[in-house]
């Protein structure tokens, strides 16, 4: 079983999904999702753990947490176009400029872009939504006419590194990586089979007993949005990060 039941299927349809307030068990996971909703710039998180330890599950929970933020989910297979738009130059002719058509990094604009299986998309792929996750846009050029488009989105890579890790390349270009495993802990494994049968028994309701944690989560991630472009760090920050970085070879 793994942290919330994920693996855990029905054959009735649900019209509730798992809440994320409810999710036991993964602190660090839903810290890092809270912190780049808070600042996108971050760079996105990449979440390493193997099958049934509730990635997904958490994700699509914290989608709920954003309100109407679309979740757009990129496929392995995607092509570049698909991913990040692509321009018919050939319109100018009739037009007089380029028609544009919109990618999954646009589409995912003010909500989600998430990536199953990360390490199994190409890095061309990988370098294009990195570089939009940090610098807000996406650009595209063909035969000398450009666009750029603004979007921002929190970037979420979920991987099992069982299948295969991300170059170190890629894995340092993530603003945070955070490492997911089901807990050993007597209690808390007790707590998310209590937690999972209570939501099988009934969807709905369960939900709703945790719809005021959710929404004060999402109060808390509004207010420190409006917060976090005041912040100054102090010399002492400054060193404590500095100390971090190069502990960890960063």
């Amino acid at each position: 079983m793994s942290d919330t039941g994920a693996t855990t299927t029905s054959s009735r349809t649900r019209s509730a999904g798992y809440p994320f307030s409810a999710v036991v068990g993964q602190d660090q996971l839903r810290l890092a999702l809270i912190l780049t909703a808070i600042s996108p710039r971050i760079g996105g998180v990449v979440i390493r753990g193997e099958k049934g330890t509730a990635k997904t599950t958490t994700v699509r929970g914290f989608q709920k947490i954003l309100g109407d933020a679309p979740l757009v989910q990129l496929p392995i297979g995607a092509t570049e176009d698909r991913v990040v738009g692509s321009l018919d130059v050939e319109t100018v002719l009739t037009t007089g400029k380029a028609q544009y058509k919109p990618g999954l990094l646009v589409q995912a604009d003010g909500g989600i872009l998430y990536v199953d299986e990360v390490n199994l998309l190409a890095d061309h792929l990988v370098d294009a939504l990195l570089d939009a996750a940090a610098t807000g846009q996406v650009t595209i050029e063909r035969d000398g006419i450009s666009h750029t488009s603004a979007t921002d989105f929190v970037l979420v890579g979920t991987m099992n590194p069982e299948e295969g890790e991300l170059r170190p390349q890629l894995l340092d270009r993530f603003g945070l990586a955070v490492d997911v495993a089901a807990s050993r802990d007597v209690e808390v494994r007790t707590a998310i089979m209590r937690q999972r049968l209570a939501y099988e028994a009934d969807p709905d309701g369960f939900a709703a007993s945790f719809a005021e944690e959710d929404t004060q989560v999402t109060r808390a991630i509004a207010r420190a949005r409006d917060l976090v472009g005041q912040v100054v760090l102090t010399a002492t920050n400054l060193a404590r990060i500095a100390h971090i970085c190069a502990a960890f070879d960063v």
